[in-house]
């Protein structure tokens, strides 16, 4: 379950549609455990920032600006200002937590006799998954992004884990789910 979420996106007037009724503003927001978005109630009066982490857990003494959870949605739910936005926090997500996904690295095997887990990064080929496989059998685990980065030549791993991330998020049709839970 998400205790917190980051803000993509922020409607003061509520979502547009027919309904002529009394609109609540609401709040898009990507939880940083397991990548769920989300719709969201702001309390009233408060100030909420794009980009900010807010708690969303089943304490309300910590819930702070968000009221609470109005649905889960998909992707295609999203404005595309909270699209936009999308990237930008998923990287931060995953800098964050920097030991949850080099232990990815060091722990990714084979799927199958001529595909490896490590090849489902967008941008990551089989000549780099190669070096990754080597330095991890001769160095041992890698510590961080940098060891990463210095040991196997991977520029902005990263990058590569919030490509498949923001993949993983909007495209519906993955056969495998490596980071969000479905």
């Amino acid at each position: 379950m998400e205790e917190f979420a980051y803000i993509l996106d922020y409607l003061s007037q509520g979502v547009s549609g027919g309904n002529f009724g009394k609109k609540e503003p609401v709040c898009y927001a990507l939880g940083d455990e397991e990548f769920k978005l989300f719709e969201l109630v702001p309390k009233a009066n408060a100030v909420v920032n794009i980009g900010e982490r807010v708690y969303i857990g089943k304490d309300p003494v910590k819930r702070t600006v968000i009221d609470h959870v109005k649905r889960r949605v998909g992707a295609s739910d999203l404005t595309h200002g909270a699209i936009a936005e999308l990237e930008y926090c998923v990287i931060e997500i995953v800098l964050a937590n920097q030991q949850r996904f080099v232990r990815f690295f060091n722990e990714a095997e084979a799927i199958s006799m001529r595909k490896h887990l490590l090849e489902e990064l967008p941008g990551l080929g089989k000549k780099t998954m190669a070096a990754i496989l080597d330095e991890r059998s001769k160095g041992g685990p890698f510590k961080d992004f940098k060891d990463l980065s210095e040991r196997a030549m991977v520029k902005n791993p990263e990058k590569l884990i919030s490509a498949r991330i923001v993949l993983e998020l909007t495209d519906n049709s993955m056969k495998r789910y490596l980071f969000v839970s479905k």
